[in-house]
């Protein structure tokens, strides 16, 4: 159970702090912590980033951070998206989806850093 704690709280400081849904902390705790298998792991991190997006989302409106607008557009269509994702992830092995779960948070982190990398460099041009 301190696990389940654990990675309930650090998921959501990371969710509220950063804006990550909480499920690239979830899926490997399930995982690595608790011994889910994948399938189990990103399931329940589904269900578990539902109260984390509404207070997330209720305290990030109240300083007027929220587009409503675009988020239901999102909102909306990604209905259909998790829909077709589960039907994909059933369809994978476990190991499949490990490594593609993988391959995720490795481009979004090479996102993230050539991000910061470009934004520094602008930065450090313009004070020059």
């Amino acid at each position: 159970m301190i696990g389940v704690i654990a990675i309930g709280i650090a998921g959501g400081v990371i969710a509220g702090l950063l804006g990550v849904g909480g499920g690239v902390l979830f899926v490997p705790g399930l995982v690595l912590f608790l011994g889910l298998g994948q399938h189990q792991a990103e399931a329940t991190s589904l269900l578990a980033i539902v109260p984390v997006a509404i207070v997330g989302t209720f305290r990030q409106d109240r300083y007027g951070n929220v587009r409503r607008k675009d988020a239901i557009v999102i909102g909306v269509l990604s209905l259909a998206g998790a829909s077709a994702g589960v039907a994909l992830a059933n369809a994978l092995s476990g190991a499949a989806l490990r490594a593609a779960f993988a391959v995720l948070i490795l481009i979004v982190a090479a996102q993230l850093v050539h991000t910061t990398l470009r934004e520094g460099s602008a930065e450090s041009s313009s004070s020059d």
